[in-house]
Formats: structure tokens, sequence, C-alpha cells
């Protein structure tokens, strides 16, 4: 894990690496081991010790998914800043994927505010 992020600077494995298989497996499974830890599960081989070396190379513990729209957002308050708005343009040349991020969350939010339990954003 160490050696990956050094090279590509983040520890978002792919599950199937190609350069390492079962780096991207061993992945899944410490993020796995970390779920049942926190739940008080005894069948994780998860410990203190672990979850601090995980920390030290920024390993993300809530999984990919938190971890991917957090990381979007921040793309976001970056175009913010740099434009003054959140209106992402169609083909925005620097990161084609956000005005489409961007459209999911409205999306999301609009359906929130009529409770329909579709919608992925909650209260917090």
């Amino acid at each position: 894990l160490t050696s990956f992020v050094r090279e590509f600077g983040h520890t978002r494995v792919p599950q199937k690496f190609p350069t390492n298989p079962s780096l991207g497996i061993w992945v899944v499974n410490q993020r796995r081991n970390h779920k049942k830890y926190l739940k008080g599960d005894t069948s994780s081989n998860m410990t203190e010790n672990r979850i601090q070396l995980l920390k030290r190379n920024d390993f993300g513990l809530k999984g990919p998914r938190i971890q991917t729209w957090e990381r979007t957002y921040e793309e976001l308050a970056s175009f913010v800043e740099e434009f003054g708005h959140a209106r992402v343009p169609n083909k925005f040349p620097s990161n084609l994927s956000l005005r489409l991020w961007v459209n999911t969350q409205r999306q999301s939010y609009k359906r929130y505010l009529k409770d329909d339990s579709s919608s992925s954003i909650t209260a917090d």
C-alpha cells in the first residue's frame, strides 16, 4: 500500500489492480474488517494498531463511495473558488464528470425536499 501511495498519491486501489491484483483485494478486506471491528464483530482481525498503520498512509476507512463523494465535493469547492458559482458547464474541460455529479446532487436534493425516500441525501 505504501508503494502504491508513493506512486499514485492516494489509497483508492482498484479492486482489480493489474500491477498487483492482491493489493486491491487486500484493501477491500481492510475496509470490510474495519466495519466489522466498529460493530464489535469478533470475526474481524482488525486492531487499533492496524487502524493506526492504515491512517499513516491516509487510508480512507469510510469506504470508496463516501471518499469519492467527499473528493468530488472538494472539486466543486475548488470550482466555486475559481469561478464564483456552482454552475458547472456541460463540457467543463478539466473535469467532465463534475457537471454530472452536480446535477445528480441537485436532483437528489429536490427529492429530499419532497420527502422522497429515493433521495440519497440525509439530514446530516
